[in-house]
C-alpha cells in the first residue's frame, strides 16, 4: 500500500499523476481544491492525518493526497513525514514560482515566508522591512491589507497581489500600500513585497538571503569594536526581528544588526550623525529606517521592537523602551555613577538586569620596537531581559 501526494497548479495533470489517481482506492484533498480539481471522486477532509490513518487501518489500497502547487514547498509532505509517512510525490509549479512568473520577476534572490496565522504577522513584516524582495504566502490575518498597514509609513514598498493562481479567476494586481489597506481582496494566494529603490548587488550563489557578513563589529566612531560586538551579541538580531537603535550616532550598531538579517529602526537627533549614518547604510547595502528626532518622543509612533539598544538618552529612555517589552534591552553608559539608575529603571519595568565593564587594550608598537598596550576608555554595558517572559 502506498500513499502518494499529487500537486496541482491548475494545469493538466501529468500521465503519472493520472495513473496514481486512477489506481487509488482513496483520493483526498482540501475542500477548496476538491471542488476545483478535475477529478470528481476527490473527498474533502478536515483532518488529513486522521483520514489516512483510518484508511491505512482498514488496508483498503493506495491513497492519493491532492495538494495545491508544490506539496514539498511549505506543503503537506512535511506534515506526512512528521507523521511517519514517506509519500511518493508528484510536484507541480509552486505558488511563489507562479506568482513571480506572473509578475515577470526573477525570484532566486527572493525571501519566501509562510506564516501559519496572525501571530506571525510581526515577523513577516520585519522580514519585509529587512529584505528587498519577499514573497508572502497568504493566510487569514496575514494578507496584503495587514502587511501594508504594518509597513506604513516607515517602510515604503510596492505590492503585487496574486489571487486565485492557476484558477479561473487568476488576477495579478499592482497596488500602492494605501490602496492595499482598503481594497477588497478575494482570497489572495501570494503577496510580493518589493523595495522599489533597491539596487541589485553582485549575483549571489545562494537563493533567498545573501550569505552573512565576513565580519561584524566593524571599526567605527561611537563605540570600540569589542564593546559593539558584545552589544550585538546580547541583542541577538535575526531575520524576523525588529531592532531599535536609540541614540544611533553614526549607526554602527544599526548596520551590524541589519547585516545579520534584522529589520532596524535607528533614532538619532543630530543632523550630521544622520548624514554619516545614511552613508554607512549605503556603503554596506543594508536596510535601516532612520527616524530623526529626540527620544523618548520620537519612539512613540514606532512599531514595537524585539530588541533595543540605547546608546544615548539615559535612564528615562531606558524606561520608555522597557515599557514596550522587548525581549532584549541593552544600554551603554560611560560613567559608573549612571549604572544604578539604569538598573533601577529596568527592574521597575520587570527586567532582570546585569552589567559588565568592558575596556579593551590595543597592541601597539613603541618607538623602540617593543610592543605595548594602549587602553581605551571603559564602557559599562547593562543588559536586561524580562524576568517573566511572555
Amino acid at each position: 500500500m502506498t500513499i502518494a501526494v499529487v500537486g496541482w497548479d491548475g494545469s493538466e495533470l501529468s500521465p503519472k499523476a493520472h495513473d496514481l489517481l486512477r489506481r487509488a482506492a482513496l483520493v483526498v484533498a482540501p475542500e477548496a481544491l476538491a471542488r476545483r480539481v478535475p477529478y470528481k471522486d476527490a473527498v474533502p477532509y478536515d483532518d488529513l492525518l486522521r483520514a489516512l490513518d483510518e484508511h491505512l487501518e482498514h488496508g483498503e489500497g493506495d491513497a492519493v493526497v491532492l495538494a495545491g502547487g508544490d506539496p514539498g514547498f511549505f506543503g503537506v509532505v512535511r506534515e506526512l513525514r512528521g507523521h511517519g509517512i514517506t509519500p511518493q510525490v508528484v510536484p507541480a509549479v509552486s505558488l511563489p514560482a507562479r506568482a513571480f512568473a506572473c509578475a515577470g520577476l526573477n525570484w532566486d534572490d527572493a525571501l519566501i515566508v509562510a506564516p501559519s496565522g496572525p501571530h506571525d504577522l510581526n515577523r513577516v513584516v520585519n522580514a519585509c522591512r529587512a529584505h528587498h524582495k519577499v514573497g508572502v504566502l497568504c493566510t487569514p490575518g496575514v494578507g496584503p491589507g495587514e502587511i501594508a498597514r504594518e509597513l506604513a509609513p516607515t517602510t515604503p514598498r510596492a505590492l503585487i497581489v496574486c489571487e486565485d493562481l492557476g484558477g479561473p479567476d487568476e488576477r495579478v494586481s499592482h497596488s500602492r500600500m494605501g490602496e492595499a489597506t482598503t481594497r477588497p481582496w478575494k482570497d489572495p494566494d501570494v503577496v510580493l513585497v518589493l523595495d522599489p529603490l533597491h539596487r541589485p548587488h553582485e549575483r549571489s550563489w545562494v537563493g533567498g538571503l545573501r550569505p552573512g557578513p565576513r565580519e561584524w563589529a566593524l571599526t567605527g566612531d561611537d563605540l570600540p569594536a569589542e564593546v559593539r560586538a558584545f552589544v550585538v551579541a546580547k541583542l541577538g538580531p535575526r531575520l524576523g526581528d525588529l531592532v531599535w537603535d536609540v541614540g544611533a550616532g553614526t549607526g554602527e550598531v544599526a548596520v551590524d544588526c541589519a547585516r545579520l538579517g534584522a529589520a532596524v529602526i535607528a533614532v538619532e537627533r543630530d543632523e550630521q550623525s544622520c548624514a554619516r549614518l545614511r552613508r554607512r547604510v549605503l556603503e554596506h547595502g543594508v536596510k535601516v529606517a532612520l527616524t530623526r528626532g529626540q527620544a523618548p518622543p520620537a519612539l512613540e509612533p514606532l512599531p514595537d521592537p524585539d530588541a533595543v539598544f540605547v546608546g544615548g538618552g539615559g535612564p528615562d529612555v531606558v524606561a520608555v523602551c522597557a515599557g514596550r517589552r522587548p525581549r532584549s534591552l541593552v544600554c551603554t553608559v560611560k560613567a559608573l555613577e549612571q549604572v544604578p539608575a539604569v538598573y533601577d529603571r529596568m527592574r521597575e519595568h520587570g527586567y532582570r538586569a546585569e552589567g559588565v565593564c568592558i575596556q579593551a587594550s590595543q597592541v601597539s608598537v613603541l618607538p623602540d620596537g617593543r610592543h605595548g598596550l594602549a587602553p581605551s576608555s571603559a564602557v559599562f554595558v547593562i543588559h536586561g531581559v524580562p524576568a517573566h517572559p511572555a
